[in-house]
């Protein structure tokens, strides 16, 4: 299939386009870098809080103390399925909010709705009660991707987009790491006092509203926009949009179902391996805890891989080799039982090719109108959550009573098709 050449839209102020080192930079710029790089720290941290105790929390919420009993798989898949809906969700509707009100302004109602939700999940009583707190807490999460991506790529100077993507993954995972060393140092407490910790992404908001100035491109935009109709969601399938619009949908769903299955199963299979079960529970929180650290801490190597790879050979065709890596790695781990020894070997693997998703931090924005940026941006990459959702409980469904590794191997198969159907994905230009 022919390219598609899309460039992004011509600078409304020169400094982000001038600046050739960050000396140069302005401090507009910087605090713009800093928001937005605070908010996806912040965003890692939330995100895999319930991942490290979803057995234990949720056994408690069933009042059973048995962790391998069927019903805990069943309704942590659903509570973390109806986490990734919501962060579809408030992709779509904080990022349109964030094309209307500002990008400013949107992220700090993202940062102090998942902050306020994370927090009350301490509360929950059954299993419902959390499935809610989650839901609702993801909708902030879902958003800020969207609008700090935004704000990024119109602040920044355009040819650094690759290593800016890196950077704000990382930012994604040192919240991980932040969230892996509290569980270490909760382990003795209750699962659901972990949640606590996320409340502390609130007090962020304060700098964010007094400091961060709304784009001078936004601003432009806005004022083109009382002179000019303003596109609208339905903009995003009309024309050459809609092209970039569906083949976007389609690799971020592919994708993204086969590694939230992998980010929740795995951490549960681990949990449920014969050799696991006989140890304490808080042996157990020390073991998924170091997994998910040497996943992550690889994770963080991969995004400047990936950043590298895309400005050597473009965005479309890294994406396709780091699914196929992803895969590959992926496969390996799982295609035959292995005890948590052998596994720790090949989770850092897995985690490597994990940078494929901080190439879609500076990809996907340029791609869309100004006003249309957030929205297309965070709808086209967080539905796939939508799908991610119900991979997740569908894949749980293959997996025995105290072994998922069925669900992590053909989950993996998914890579594939994304790595082909990257190849259709419009080609950006800086």
């Amino acid at each position: 299939m022919p390219d598609l050449n899309v460039t992004s839209p011509p600078a409304e102020s020169s400094a982000p386009a001038e600046a050739t080192r960050l000396c140069d930079l302005s401090a507009q710029q910087w605090k713009s870098g800093v928001a937005a790089w605070l908010g996806w720290t912040f965003d890692g941290l939330e995100l895999h809080l319930y991942t490290l105790v979803a057995t234990p929390f949720v056994a408690e919420l069933l009042r059973t103390h048995d962790t391998t009993d069927p019903r805990v798989g069943h309704y942590g898949s659903i509570i973390q399925a109806g986490f990734l809906i919501g962060w579809a969700l408030g992709g779509g509707f904080f990022g349109r909010v964030g094309d209307r009100l500002g990008r400013s302004r949107t992220l700090c109602l993202t940062v102090l709705t998942y902050a306020l939700f994370t927090g009350l999940s301490v509360f929950a009583q059954a299993w419902w009660h959390l499935l809610i707190f989650r839901f609702l807490a993801a909708l902030g999460i879902g958003g800020e991707w969207a609008v700090g991506a935004a704000l990024l790529s119109e602040t920044w100077p355009r040819k650094w987009r690759p290593w800016i993507a890196a950077v704000l993954q990382t930012g994604v995972n040192i919240g991980i790491l932040v969230a892996c060393l509290t569980n270490v140092l909760m382990k003795a407490q209750p699962p659901r006092y972990l949640f606590l910790v996320g409340v502390l992404p609130a007090l962020l908001v304060l700098w964010i509203r007094r400091s961060v100035p709304e784009p001078e491109e936004w601003h432009a935009a806005k004022r083109r926009a009382q002179t000019e109709r303003a596109p609208g969601v339905t903009d995003l399938f009309r024309g050459e949009v809609r092209r970039i619009t569906l083949w976007t949908i389609a690799v971020c769903a592919i994708s993204l179902t086969a590694h939230w299955a992998f980010m929740f199963w795995h951490q549960q299979h681990l949990r449920k391996l014969p050799e696991v079960l006989r140890m304490s529970a808080e042996d157990q929180n020390l073991l998924v805890s170091r997994a998910l650290y040497y996943v992550i801490a690889t994770s963080s190597l991969g995004n400047f891989f990936a950043a590298l790879l895309a400005r050597l050979i473009g965005y479309r065709q890294t994406i396709a080799w780091m699914c196929l890596g992803y895969f590959l790695t992926m496969f390996g781990a799982y295609y035959t039982p292995r005890d948590h020894a052998e596994l720790l070997h090949w989770l850092p693997c897995v985690g490597f090719f994990q940078g494929l998703f901080g190439l879609f931090t500076m990809y996907l924005p340029p791609l869309f109108p100004t006003l249309l940026r957030t929205t297309g941006a965070g709808f086209c990459y967080n539905i796939g959550r939508i799908a991610a959702a119900f991979g997740t409980v569908f894949f749980g469904l293959f997996s025995h009573v105290s072994d998922h590794r069925l669900a992590l191997l053909y989950a993996s198969f998914l890579f594939l098709p994304a790595a082909l159907i990257s190849f259709a994905m419009p080609k950006a230009r800086d």
